[in-house]
């Protein structure tokens, strides 16, 4: 199963883009032997627009866009289910288990998902209530989607 992060932003030189590399590094490799491929990120372009519910509808349609025809959807939204790594870890061995082509990950600029990119999520899931930069938030969904790859080979890492 292809997994994907479609995220609104670039992630200058830093170390933010830093430790998402090494994290999507580390999952690509581990997830290979798991049947996971990836993961992708798609970077969408912010929005110009004056407005944020302008921002948020630009974004949104190109999140949406830039999706696999044939891909399983989570979007990551404060307002989410607050979902355990083993939990994830379930329901993308689920997922991939049935044979879905691709899993994607949305996630929103400054001013979150628009209501088109939540529509289109399969579920949404959210780090806690605080509010974080989205591009933490990127680095903490790499992070995930390691630690996910090393719960399904029984890796301890996850335990850490």
């Amino acid at each position: 199963m292809r997994l994907l992060i479609v995220a609104v932003g670039r992630l200058k030189a830093g170390p933010e883009r830093e430790l998402c590399a090494r994290y999507l590094d580390r999952a690509s490799k581990s997830g290979r032997a798991l049947g996971l491929s990836g993961p992708d990120v798609v970077e969408i372009a912010e929005s110009a627009a004056r407005r944020p519910e302008d921002r948020m509808a630009d974004e949104g349609s190109s999140i949406v866009a830039a999706l696999p025809e044939e891909t399983a959807v989570l979007g990551l939204d404060p307002r989410g289910a607050a979902v355990s790594s083993e939990e994830l870890a379930a329901d993308i061995a689920a997922l991939r288990d049935r044979g879905v082509r691709a899993l994607s990950f949305l996630i929103g600029g400054a001013d979150g998902l628009s209501d088109q990119a939540r529509s289109r999520a399969d579920q949404l899931i959210g780090f806690g209530r605080a509010t974080f930069p989205h591009q933490l938030v990127r680095v903490m969904m790499a992070e995930q989607i390691y630690r996910v790859a090393t719960i399904l080979a029984g890796h301890p890492y996850h335990k850490g």
